[in-house]
């Protein structure tokens, strides 16, 4: 059936779900293939930020400046025309609920790309590798096109264009597989990849995540969802913990490609959403 749903959207698919803290039943659906994550990497970037803040090597509330340098992907304060002020905390917040490239590249460095990588390997995600933050990502892009305007040659893509992009091939871009990213997502909600109040502020922040259209599309309103999107040229993704009023958790990483290249597609994006919800009934059915 979830193939079907996929097909009817117009996507190729990869789901990975499992339920938070137990070791049984998991729904598959490409569950190993390498996908290429894009904002889903602010995840464990998200980790690495709280971890720092509870080991006392990062205040939280200090200040610090984003500036034109960081002006790559138009939301948040990469949107904005003049330098920004913000707390560390704060732009942590903005790099999870709303995707903020700008807020997630000064995190980055201030944090390290080995603190990062700490997070992939106290996860045991040998799969999972991040090749720098978002900066990064679009400076291959100018590279793979031989442009210096990178939002300009994105803004309206073509097959042609797309192909030439590292970006969307996950094995020259930051990538990982559905089942590592679920490992992830349980490691942060039963406390094991950071001290438990970095958990804790990890999931506190992904429950306030302002999209509605993806992963949380599939679910009715009494179910809490913490998640993250990703998006680039043919790739919609989403990743995140559903819990139910019972109490139970569930964690679902659904990576897609799409046959279209349109800038809004609701097919594609209510997929997601589809997609989680069958995968999080079949494993209700059978726990």
């Amino acid at each position: 059936m979830i193939a079907e749903v996929f097909a009817e959207a117009g996507v190729e698919g990869f789901v990975h779900a499992r339920e938070i803290g137990v070791d049984g039943p998991e729904f598959c659906h490409g569950a190993d293939d390498q996908v290429v994550l894009a904002s889903v990497f602010k995840i464990p970037v998200a980790v690495a930020y709280a971890a720092e803040v509870a080991a006392g090597r990062l205040d939280e509330t200090e200040r610090t400046r984003v500036t034109s340098r960081y002006r790559i992907g138009g939301i948040g304060t990469a949107g904005c025309a003049d330098d920004v002020e913000m707390s560390w905390r704060d732009l942590a917040l903005f790099m999870m609920t709303m995707s903020d490239n700008a807020a997630t590249d000064v995190v980055f460095h201030r944090v390290g790309q080995a603190t990062v990588d700490a997070v992939l390997d106290r996860a045991g995600l040998e799969r999972t590798r991040i090749l720098g933050c978002c900066e990064d990502l679009f400076t291959s892009v100018g590279a793979d096109l031989g442009t210096d305007d990178v939002e300009k040659a994105l803004a309206n893509p073509t097959w042609e264009l797309v192909r030439k992009l590292s970006i969307v091939d996950p094995e020259r871009t930051t990538s990982s597989t559905p089942r590592e990213i679920t490992t992830l997502l349980d490691a942060i909600w039963t406390d094991r990849v950071a001290r438990p109040e970095a958990c804790e502020r990890v999931r506190a922040i992904m429950a306030q995540q302002i999209w509605p259209h993806r992963l949380s599309s599939g679910f009715p309103a009494d179910v809490q969802v913490a998640a993250k999107t990703g998006t680039l040229p043919s790739v919609r993704n989403e990743a995140g913990v559903v819990t139910y009023p019972d109490g139970h958790s569930y964690a679902v990483a659904v990576f897609t490609r799409s046959q279209s290249l349109d800038l809004r597609d609701p097919a594609a994006d209510a997929v997601i959403g589809r997609a989680g919800r069958l995968a999080v009934d079949q494993l209700r059915r059978t726990s």
